[in-house]
C-alpha cells in the first residue's frame, strides 16, 4: 500500500511541478507522504493528547534542527512528547523534553530516508508547519557570561568534504582576514569550526584548515570557540554543543555556511549571512532560505552565492 501512495503522489509532483528537475519530484512526493502519514494520529494529538510520541533520529545534523527538533517542540508545546532519543551531546538542544535518551555515537546521513513519521522530512516547496514550532534556544539560553564590550559576531566556518567532493562552501583565510580587518573594531568576533572530536560526526569528513593556529597569531582579538571550551568546559558548560547554544543566544550577527551551520545560526534571530554555492545543494531549487530558514527563528537570511556575495552582504547589512 505504501508503494502504491508514493507512486501516485509521484504523479502528482510531476503534474504539479511540471517544470522541476526530474529527480527533485521524489523529494515533494516524500515530503507529501510526510504530511499524509501524520493523519494517523489526529486522534491521539488533537483528542487524547497524552503524553505518547516517542522521537529518534540520528540523522544528518542540519535535518534534525530543520525538522525534527521543531517537530519534537510542537509536541512538546501540545502535551503529546512522551520521550526524544538522538545522538550524544543533544541534551541541550532538546532541553524541553522531560525524557531524553542520548543513544547514538555516530549520525548516519541516509537514515533520514523514509523517515515518514515527521510531517517535514525532505526538501520540498510545500512545507507543511502544522506540526511544526521553532525552538526558542535564544530565550532559553540568554546569559550573562558571554557578554561583551562590542556586539557579537560569530563566523561558523567549515571545511568538510561535500557530495563527495573537495570542500566547496568555506571562508577560506584570505577572505578570514579581510573580514576580521574590517569589522573587528566593531563587533567581538567568534570564530567556530568545531573539531571532529568535539561534535558527533556524519559522512562529512573534516579536513585541515590550518586556521585556528592563524588566527591565535595574526589575529588574538578573535576569540576561538576552541579556546571557550576548553575555559569553560566543564565548569560552565556540559558539552561542545552546550557552549555554542549559549554564544549563539547571545548574538544577532552571523555569518554561516551551507549545511548544519547555517540551520544552527538561523535559530537564533537577527541577520544570517549563509554562504551556498547554488551549483550544489537542493535548497536552491526549493526557495529554502526564503520559505523555511526563516521560520526557525523570525531571522532574517541572507543568502550569499560565493565569498564576494559575503562581502557585499556585510558591506550593507553590518
Amino acid at each position: 500500500m505504501q508503494q502504491l501512495i508514493l507512486k501516485s503522489l509521484y504523479v502528482v509532483a510531476r503534474l504539479k511541478y511540471p517544470k522541476l528537475r526530474r529527480d527533485l519530484w521524489y523529494f515533494v512526493r516524500d515530503n507529501y507522504y510526510c504530511k499524509l502519514v501524520q493523519g494517523r494520529y489526529v486522534i491521539r494529538d488533537y483528542v487524547l493528547k497524552k503524553k505518547y510520541k516517542v522521537i529518534s533520529y540520528h540523522g544528518e545534523f542540519d535535518q534534525e534542527l530543520r525538522y525534527v527538533l521543531p517537530f519534537a517542540y510542537w509536541h512538546h508545546l501540545n502535551g503529546t512528547l512522551g520521550k526524544t532519543i538522538a545522538a550524544q551531546d543533544t541534551k541541550e538542544f532538546y532541553f524541553f523534553s522531560s525524557n531524553h535518551e542520548e543513544r547514538f555515537k555516530k549520525r548516519v546521513w541516509t537514515e533520514s530516508y523514509a523517515h515518514y513519521n515527521v510531517p517535514n522530512m525532505t526538501h520540498s516547496n510545500s512545507y507543511s508547519f502544522r506540526n511544526w514550532a521553532p525552538v526558542p534556544y535564544t530565550e532559553h539560553f540568554r546569559n550573562d557570561i558571554f557578554v561583551f564590550d562590542k556586539p557579537l559576531l560569530v563566523i561558523a566556518n567549515k571545511y568538510n568534504i561535500e557530495w563527495d567532493q573537495p570542500p566547496i562552501n568555506f571562508l577560506d583565510i584570505p577572505t578570514l582576514d579581510r573580514i576580521i580587518r574590517d569589522y573587528g573594531s566593531t563587533y567581538q568576533i567568534v570564530y567556530n569550526r568545531p573539531l571532529p572530536s568535539q561534535i558527533v560526526q556524519d559522512n562529512s569528513e573534516t579536513m585541515q584548515l590550518n586556521e585556528h593556529a592563524w588566527l591565535r597569531e595574526t589575529h588574538p582579538s578573535v576569540l576561538l570557540m576552541d579556546d571557550l571550551y576548553t575555559r569553560y568546559y566543564p565548569s560552565v558548560v556540559n558539552n561542545y554543543n552546550h557552549l555554542q547554544l549559549m554564544v549563539y543566544a547571545n548574538c544577532s550577527h552571523f555569518i554561516s555556511m551551507h549545511g548544519g551551520t547555517a540551520a544552527l545560526a538561523s535559530c537564533f534571530g537577527g541577520k544570517n549571512i549563509i554562504l551556498s554555492d547554488p551549483n550544489w545543494g537542493i535548497e536552491h531549487h526549493f526557495n529554502e532560505y526564503e520559505n523555511l530558514f526563516p521560520n526557525l527563528s523570525g531571522a532574517t537570511i541572507l543568502h550569499a552565492r560565493n565569498r564576494a556575495d559575503v562581502l557585499t552582504h556585510l558591506s550593507i547589512n553590518y
